[in-house]
Formats: structure tokens, C-alpha cells, sequence
């Protein structure tokens, strides 16, 4: 395996809270504590003849018809090399929370139109997570029905629209069998350190680095 960016390209992170991972919005060089920190450290201490640079632009409660809402300015604008994106979790969260539920119909629509404003409009490299849930507090296992099929959706994006896939959702339930659920994940949804580390190493797995 060997790393799939190029030399000084422009990382840019995209989605919800998970993403988000507490970045500092006073300074826009900021990662965050969470999985793109931990990608960005990995990738500067293993390849510095690279010349990486990484943006990250996740903002918490974000919906995908959120992240469309503002693609142009943080996506578009910034032109970045490869760009990564996790979301849908809210989409789901909202039906159980607030009575505001996305049909699968609508995160596909707005899922597509973001990755076709990507592929028209720069020449960025295209990594797609699967949201995830963990059964812990147990009641989230019933999100299972609104989940699925956005993450059967974006497999089947990440397919047409020729992007790397990142199996989360595989990933933590694998994960689960070793230790608790809430161990990755204590909500189910906003990962521990051990969680934003798990996701890291599949994301750097997909991008051809083997960490272990």
C-alpha cells in the first residue's frame, strides 16, 4: 500500500459534530480534537516531504441539506485536492428528538447535488463515511430503521460518483465485539478517543496507510 495524495495537496474534513471534534472557529488552521487531527497528525509524521495541508470545515448538528446550504463557500471556494465527508447522523437523530425527520428521498437528493457540485466544480478526490450508530443507551438500536437505508444510500453514491468508501458503521460494529459500545462511543453517536483514533485508522486505510 502506499499513500494516495499527492504532494501539497489541500485535505479538506467535512460534516456534523463528529467532524467538528470542538475546532476552534477563531482560527480557520484549526482541526479540532478529534478523528482529522489524528488523520493530520499521522499523515505529517509519516510523509513531511509531502507537504500536506488540512482545512477542516465540520460543524456540529449539521444535516446534509446543511452542508449544501454552505458547499460553495466551504468547499468550493477553497478547492481542495480531496475532500472528506461524514453525515446523516442528524438526519437521523432529529426524527427521534425533534419530530424532524429527513426521508431518505430528500438526504439522497441533497447528498447527490453536493457531490455533483464537487465534481463539476473543482478537481477534488471524493471520501465518503458511512454514519454510524452504536446500541448504546440501548433505545438507539431503534434508530436502526431511519439509519440504514442513508447508509445503503451512501454506498451507492460513493459507487455512481466513482469515491472512496470508509465502512464506519461495519468498522465500529466489529469494533463492538472486542469492547462495549460505549467504550467507542459513550452516546452511541459522538465517539471517545479510542472511537475519533478508530475512525482515523480506517480513514488512512482507505487512503493506502496501513496503521497498526
Amino acid at each position: 500500500m502506499s499513500l494516495r495524495i499527492a504532494e501539497n495537496s489541500l485535505v479538506l474534513f467535512q460534516g456534523d459534530s463528529i467532524t467538528d471534534g470542538g475546532r476552534e472557529r477563531a482560527d480557520p488552521n484549526h482541526l479540532g480534537w478529534g478523528y482529522p487531527r489524528v488523520v493530520a497528525n499521522w499523515l505529517n509524521a509519516l510523509y513531511p516531504e509531502r507537504r500536506l495541508r488540512f482545512v477542516n470545515r465540520g460543524i456540529s448538528g449539521n444535516r446534509v441539506r446543511d452542508l449544501l446550504a454552505r458547499w460553495k463557500s466551504d468547499c468550493i471556494d477553497l478547492q481542495p485536492d480531496w475532500v472528506s465527508i461524514l453525515i446523516g447522523i442528524n438526519d437521523t437523530w432529529r426524527r427521534y428528538d425533534s419530530n424532524d425527520p429527513t426521508a431518505v428521498e430528500a438526504f439522497e437528493r441533497d447528498y447527490r447535488a453536493l457531490l455533483q457540485l464537487t465534481r463539476e466544480r473543482t478537481k477534488a478526490q471524493i471520501l465518503l463515511m458511512e454514519p454510524f450508530v452504536l446500541h448504546t443507551p440501548p433505545d438507539r438500536a431503534a434508530w436502526r430503521e431511519d439509519l440504514n437505508p442513508k447508509i445503503e444510500v451512501v454506498r451507492r453514491l460513493a459507487s455512481e460518483f466513482n469515491a472512496t468508501l470508509v465502512p464506519l458503521d461495519q468498522r465500529f460494529s466489529a469494533a463492538s465485539r472486542k469492547r462495549p459500545p460505549d467504550f467507542w462511543a459513550p452516546d452511541g453517536v459522538h465517539p471517545s478517543e479510542a472511537g475519533h483514533t478508530l475512525i482515523a485508522q480506517a480513514w488512512l486505510e482507505a487512503v493506502g496507510v496501513k496503521v497498526q
